[in-house]
């Protein structure tokens, strides 16, 4: 079924993609049969790619096999990843708010402030559990099989799920999904222990607040694991090779006012900086570090805990790809065509293991996008429209361009930019830090790239998805009603601004 989708573009407006298809999972699909001992699709890893593909192929009619070789369902993301870090970015915010005396200077006078930190991480454990329970209860309610094992492919139809006990379960299958996700990027030469020395993993259960914290690395998750121990009352320094923070891919404008907002949060940076070397010595870890721009300005830091955040690598060992001659490129990520197909057509690979952002809500969609491509549907995502957010405070959002981008492709833009200090309902919550950015083609007015930095901007940057999807343009925005007061006005004066120059409530 294809429908003409048409929002309201500006009359001079060109529309690429002004038709789209409807996913296949709007139609009724009926389920079918099975020949003995075979299944459709088994799919290999139960992250937010794996488990979102299992239960929409089954949706689809489907007879689906979902293997996972760790004890709970829901990777990296659901049990040391996104969600487990937004417990503690959250629970730790409330208690900077009433320990920093933010909450004192709203009128609301608390005595006797302490903190839990068992509590807080049993709140954290809690939460991670009830969600990885109800992956199960979705297998259950939409008959995807959950073997416990990891996942092999030992022929063209055929996956083995390898027990801990070293047993083996063999299925055969009409199609294959790698949906593996990726692992901590290891730093070499440095031995992480989990105590001392540590991941993400280790950095989202430890046993005490550390007086000192040096992270390497301020990207995403060294600013938001590195936020939440510096709330709890940790000293954090990070130390980046880059000259700049918030990983690759923030506009460089909204990294220069997000370091500032954070060094006045607490946080120290040493940026243009390398780690050439760290190691335990008694109670403490000694950092040996140097200039990326010149190597002779050396310097030796330390601290109680050193957290080892430079990035993730995709999982894609032990698999059977060499066996099966699946490539993989410098990287370890899996090449694969429009539709997902790796050189075998009915082995698939999504998510982290594959090109493009390591991003949760990436592997949906492109698991959703696999399966429906598998029964007929249409393949297409737009990897411009994926969003990025850090879930520090002010939250950092984006889509689509940089300002850099533009300059480097030679598009002609123009930018529209609305401060929230003078936005009415950021004034309310004494919450004024940040902006938003909307970047616009010059001539056309179609929206490019959004930015914003602020309290909600991990929410508000949805709006921004949305219209980009549909190739708004700024007018269009400006000229949708936003309820009031609320911070998402900005986004509407920023566009405001960007269309017609000026926008209402700011001069």
């Amino acid at each position: 079924m294809q429908v003409n989708v048409l929002p309201r573009f500006l009359p001079t407006f060109r529309i690429s993609n002004s038709s789209r298809t409807l996913p296949v999972s709007f139609s009724c699909v009926k389920r079918r049969s099975y020949s003995s001992g075979e299944v459709d699709l088994v799919v290999i890893g139960s992250g937010p790619g794996g488990y979102v593909a299992a239960i929409k192929a089954s949706q689809l009619g489907m007879k689906t096999v979902c293997i996972e070789k760790n004890d709970t369902l829901g990777g990296t993301c659901l049990n040391v990843g996104c969600i487990p870090s937004k417990s503690l970015l959250n629970n730790s915010y409330y208690y900077h708010m009433a320990h920093g005396g933010e909450l004192k200077k709203r009128g609301i006078n608390v005595q006797g402030v302490s903190l839990d930190l068992n509590q807080l991480m049993e709140q954290k454990r809690s939460s991670v559990k009830g969600l990885t329970t109800g992956i199960a209860g979705l297998f259950k309610a939409n008959k995807v099989t959950h073997i416990q094992g990891h996942g092999k492919i030992t022929g063209k139809n055929e996956v083995t799920a390898i027990k801990k006990d070293s047993s083996t379960q063999v299925v055969k299958t009409k199609n294959i999904m790698i949906a593996t996700g990726s692992e901590v990027t290891p730093f070499a030469g440095i031995d992480i222990d989990e105590k001392q020395v540590v991941s993400s993993t280790g950095a989202l259960s430890l046993e005490q607040v550390p007086p000192t914290m040096i992270l390497i690395g301020a990207g995403v998750i060294g600013l938001e694991l590195g936020s939440v121990w510096a709330r709890l009352g940790s000293k954090v320094r990070a130390v980046e090779f880059l000259g700049h923070i918030g990983g690759m891919g923030i506009d460089m404008e909204i990294s220069k006012n997000f370091q500032k907002i954070l060094t006045k949060q607490g946080l120290q940076f040493n940026l243009n900086t390398k780690v050439t070397a760290a190691q335990k010595v008694g109670n403490k870890v000694k950092i040996q570090a140097e200039n990326v721009k010149d190597a002779s300005k050396k310097e030796e830091l330390e601290c109680d805990v050193l957290l080892v955040c430079v990035g993730r690598r995709p999982y894609t060992t032990n698999l059977g790809l060499e066996e099966m001659k699946i490539e993989r490129d410098q990287r370890g990520r899996i090449p694969v065509n429009a539709k997902f197909q790796t050189v075998l057509p009915n082995v698939y690979a999504i998510g982290d293991c594959i090109h493009g952002p390591m991003l949760a809500h990436k592997a949906e969609d492109e698991a959703i996008i696999c399966v429906e491509g598998m029964t007929g549907g249409s393949s297409h995502i737009d990897y411009n429209c994926v969003p990025s957010v850090i879930y520090t405070h002010p939250e950092v959002g984006w889509v689509g361009k940089t300002e850099e981008d533009l300059k480097n492709e030679g598009v002609q833009y123009k930018i529209g930019k609305f401060p929230f200090i003078a936005n009415s309902r950021a004034k309310t919550n004494n919450d004024t830090d940040g902006l938003v950015k909307i970047l616009a083609d010059k001539a056309t007015d179609r929206i490019l790239g959004a930015h914003i930095i602020g309290g909600g901007a991990g929410e508000m940057i949805n709006e921004a998805v949305l219209a980009m999807e549909y190739g708004a343009s700024c007018e269009d925005v400006a000229r949708v009603c936003h309820a009031h007061p609320t911070c998402s006005e900005a986004f509407r004066e920023a566009n405001l601004a960007a269309y017609c120059g000026k926008p209402i409530n700011f001069a």
